[in-house]
Parts: structure tokens; sequence; C-alpha cells
């Protein structure tokens, strides 16, 4: 399965230097491609790429995609449990070994672990089995055509060109629905802009060469704010009471304090004072699994905004690092779909902004709960359950 939700971290390029036609959305598709093609000629992408261009269709299959994004309804224990498995932990450790050199490469050079790198090779591609079948070109064409995203998408479209211009990559190169490309998935821009030649061949194909994919990773992460030598997720268990609105990702505080309050490591080990500030985040709440999230689970987010994935994509990381599974606990059950979004609307007439209605626990929405937590006096730990929403 191909994870093609990257696509929501893509940085939004500013267009006001382009020409007003070249701005429109929907409407004739040929008649906007060729104002498309006028901007990106002003770009500098050449006649490989706008003879490519010209063959761009829409892709009716693309639009359904965007509109029926449902994975993330998941829980965390259910997602994971999926994703985190025998077959990625085995070829993943298999990988690190086979590959040793060039992690050890990318670690020098980047400040990243090789387990980092390969748990998000393993959960975009399964290591480059799984790539995508659809058209890259067709699929950004209608997205940038579509009215929904233009402003992300169009700027993806003429990095495309610019590599199909370049002869990076070909014209009918497939990939993921959204656009990415490669073993790990890679937007366009990231791909022409962050790309890196692992293997000294003079040319960088995140398709199918392992060491361009383990060292492109790397930089992006790199780029993204990771700091060499520093944690980025470690599981602790939790007392049965403590000062529960102190939690979550960005309260960050002393290891100290959330020691002083009895957290302690998987094995109700003491916490090492020296290890960094960290936010406690309890993903199913104060009875579920729980994680310290230091500032390096900010390049995650980077990666992808959903918390499910980046919990797990970072808890997969330290499992190829040696951890053991997590602990499941006891968690309170939570919504359904339809629960949530039941939930989500009482909240938004509450004044608060939970993104849409769309029965998915995002952070908006999970803040949220914190809040008419503390209101109503509940434990302050994001996860929102039957009682609440009766309450509410």
């Amino acid at each position: 399965m191909v994870l093609s939700y990257r696509y929501v971290i893509a940085t939004l390029c500013v267009l006001a230097a382009a020409p007003a036609s070249a701005q429109q959305c929907g409407g004739d598709f040929s008649a906007w491609r060729s104002a498309l093609a006028s901007q990106a000629q002003s770009q500098g992408v050449g006649e490989r790429g706008l003879s490519a261009l010209s063959g761009a269709q829409p892709n009716a299959r693309v639009v359904r995609m965007d509109r029926a994004q449902g994975v993330f309804t998941q829980d965390f224990i259910e997602f994971s449990s999926r994703m985190v498995n025998d077959y990625r932990l085995q070829h993943g450790a298999a990988n690190l070994e086979k590959y040793a050199s060039i992690f050890e490469r990318a670690e020098r050079e980047f400040g990243v672990p090789g387990p980092v790198i390969t748990a998000f090779w393993a959960l975009e591609t399964d290591f480059g089995a799984v790539q995508g079948d659809f058209s890259t070109l067709d699929a950004l064409a209608t997205l940038a055509h579509d009215c929904r995203r233009p402003e992300l998408f169009r700027p993806q479209l003429i990095s495309l060109l610019t590599l199909i211009d370049q002869g990076t990559l070909p014209a009918n190169v497939e990939g993921a629905w959204a656009g990415e490309i490669g073993q790990v998935q890679v937007l366009p821009s990231d791909y022409l802009e962050k790309g890196v030649d692992g293997d000294g061949d003079g040319r960088v194909d995140l398709r199918s060469s392992p060491p361009d994919v383990i060292m492109t990773t790397a930089n992006m992460l790199h780029s993204l704010g990771w700091r060499p030598g520093e944690p980025w997720m470690m599981e602790v268990q939790v007392p049965e009471s403590m000062p529960w609105e102190e939690t979550g990702r960005v309260n960050r505080l002393p290891i100290a304090q959330w020691s002083d309050w009895g957290v302690t490591g998987r094995a109700r080990e003491a916490l090492d004072p020296g290890l960094p500030s960290a936010g406690l985040v309890l993903p199913m709440g104060r009875k579920g699994p729980a994680f310290l999230l230091f500032p390096n689970f900010d390049v995650y987010l980077e990666w992808n905004k959903s918390m499910t994935y980046t919990l797990t994509a970072a808890y997969l990381g330290t499992r190829l690092a040696g951890a053991p599974s997590y602990d499941r606990r006891n968690p309170e059950p939570g919504l359904t779909a339809e629960e949530m979004k039941q939930l989500q609307q009482k909240l938004a007439a509450k004044g608060h902004d939970v993104g849409g209605i769309d029965g998915i626990l995002g952070m908006g929405t999970r803040e949220a709960v914190r809040r008419e937590q503390m209101r109503l006096g509940f434990a302050v730990d994001g996860w929102p359950t039957r009682s609440l929403l009766s309450a509410l």
C-alpha cells in the first residue's frame, strides 16, 4: 500500500508573480493547460518538459481519491499494529545491515540515524516494492487544475516538468495518486531540491537506487531540522494520577519534572535526567500507551501532518533501533467516526476550530477536547470518549 497523503506538508508557493490566467483553476482543461505551459516556460521549463505537459490528461480517479481519504479514522493502536508488522521489521533490519556503510555516511553527513530513515522507507513503499501506478504527470495536472488545492499542486507540477526537462525523470513516470514519486514517496520539489546522488553514478534515482533513497531521505530530514545525536520518541509508563493538563506534544518540560510526577521508562526504570526536554503524549488517553516526544519529533510532523502516521513512523524507528513493542495498557474505548463527527459539531458550536467535521481526530480536535476536558473537570488527556460527548 502506498501511503499517498504526504502531500499535505507541501510548501505553499506564492503565485502572485504568475500571469493571472495561469492562476486560475477549473474550467476547460486544455485552456488551463495552455496557461500553465506559459507559466512553466517563464520559469525555465524547456521543450522536453513542455512537450510532456501537452500530453497531460485529467484523471477522475485522482479526484475521487483526494475526496475520500479515510485511513486516519483508525486509532493509534489499530493503525500502528497494522503498519508495524513482521515484514517491515525483518526487512528493515536486513536493509540496515545490507546498506550499513550508506547509513553510516548518511548519519555522518546529515545526522539522521539509519532506523529513522528505514522506517519511512518501510511505511511509504515497503522498501520500493509498491511505488504507485498513477501517471504522476496526469495526477499532478488533475490536482493543479482542480479548485480544491491548486496553489499547492501547481508548484509541484512545474517541478515535475523541470525534472522531465532535465532528463531526471521520464514523462511517463508513475507514482502515488497525489504526485509522490519513488521509494520514500517524495514530492517533485523535494526530488528537485533535496535529491542526493548516493551511489555516485552522476544522477539521482529515487525509484531504483537505495543509496540515493537513503541519502536523499537523510538530507530531507536534516533540512527539516533534525537534531543530530538526540532521541525522537521514548515509550514511558505513567502513574494513575498526575497533572494531566501538563501533557501534550508542545508542552515540553524537563525530564526531572516528569520523573517527579511519577513517569518512568518502559520497564519502570528511572528516566535519564540528561535527556532533552520532552512533551508527554497519550494518543489514546491516560489509560493507553504513553510516549515522551522530543524536539526531533517535530520533524516527523513536517513530513506528514497526521499525528497517527507520525507516531507510527517514529515508533517503527524505535523498534528498528532495538526498542520492544509498546505496552497497549487498557485505553478507554474511543468514538466511532459518526460519534466523532457529533463531537466535532458540538466543539465547533462552542467556538473551537476543529478543522472540519470529518470524523478524524486531528490536532485541532484534540486541542479542543483538552480545553473542554479542563472546563468540565475531566482528566485532560485529549482523548475523546462517550462520557465527554454526553457531557457536551
